[in-house]
């Protein structure tokens, strides 16, 4: 058993890497904004990645820290930079602070191509800070994140059931359960430190070569008990002038952003076999048709669908 500290708990990855270090027995000092429900095995700090004497207790007597918490969506770009690169470095100056030597620091395969978006371009930025840093760092790039209470993946599903299913321009990407990327990056915080280091990872769900857009869409559809759905690639303008019309409709909760678009838009977002976490550490074990399953269920449950 260890101290872990959490940044993100509340956030829908956070929460499913809270649950899996309680399940296997750690302690876990957890960052919240707002004050949280007593928990056992929890000791909550109230606070944010700007908050420097928030984030001085959050690690302090930690044996290890998991930084999940990020900006994944904005309609203002210029907000990553300060959430995910500044808040990043934060993280780090208390845990060098504080003597904390372990970091799991949860990137994103945006990563890879930060030309394509302000969220990629500020996840590659936070790598290089974690990279300079000096500590025993790991970083992993989840590809796409989907499974219960989450709310992106969620519009395909809701769609799905009339039998309709938009997707961009022709392209393949991989997923991976949130609850399989939980237990990875616990593992990669309670053990493994050595074989681990100064390591960048792709996981997935296992799928080679990842899901074409229209596998995907079909395997949605089963999901939700269409045998047959329409997936058309809608061109890049007909995204743009859809995010346009988001922004109008839902102003700062937008799902569909322009910054969304230059990522979503990209041929290749597959886990590449050269950055696979060793299966002597991890290995995935929700197969994606079964877990695009049991999360159309789980929306069901909840009146999500």
């Amino acid at each position: 058993m260890s101290l872990l500290a959490l940044t993100g708990a509340t956030g829908f990855v956070g929460s499913a890497v809270l649950a899996e270090a309680l399940a296997r027995g750690h302690q876990v000092k957890a960052l919240a904004r707002r004050d949280q429900a007593p928990h056992e095995g929890v000791s909550w700090v109230r606070g944010d990645l700007d908050n420097t004497a928030a984030l001085a207790n959050l690690v302090n007597g930690a044996d290890a820290v998991v930084h999940v918490a990020g900006l994944t969506n904005t309609p203002d770009p210029a907000a990553f930079e300060a959430a995910n690169v500044t808040g990043t470095a934060n993280v780090i100056a208390a845990m060098i602070g504080a003597g904390v030597r372990r970091l799991v620091f949860v990137s994103s395969l945006s990563a890879r191509m930060p030309v394509l978006s302000a969220y990629g371009a500020s996840k590659a930025k936070a790598e290089a800070v974690v990279e300079a840093s000096g500590l025993d760092w790991t970083t992993v790039r989840p590809p796409g994140v989907y499974g219960p209470r989450d709310s992106d993946y969620l519009e395909m599903f809701r769609t799905a059931r009339w039998g309709f299913v938009p997707l961009p321009p022709g392209g393949a990407s991989s997923i991976i359960h949130a609850d399989d990327l939980a237990h990875l990056l616990v593992s990669l915080a309670g053990g493994h430190a050595a074989a681990t280091r100064k390591q960048v990872y792709e996981p997935d769900d296992g799928r080679e070569g990842g899901w074409s857009h229209k596998e995907l869409a079909a395997a949605i559809g089963r999901a939700v008990g269409r045998d047959r759905v329409f997936a058309p690639h809608l061109p890049r303008a007909v995204l743009e002038a859809a995010a346009t019309a988001d922004r109008m409709l839902r102003g700062d909760k937008a799902k569909l952003t322009a910054d969304r678009v230059g990522y979503m838009t990209h041929p290749n977002w597959v886990s590449r076999s050269d950055r696979r976490v060793p299966p002597g550490i991890w290995q995935p074990r929700i197969e994606g048709e079964e877990g695009l399953r049991a999360t159309a269920e789980w929306y069901r449950r909840a009146g999500w669908l």
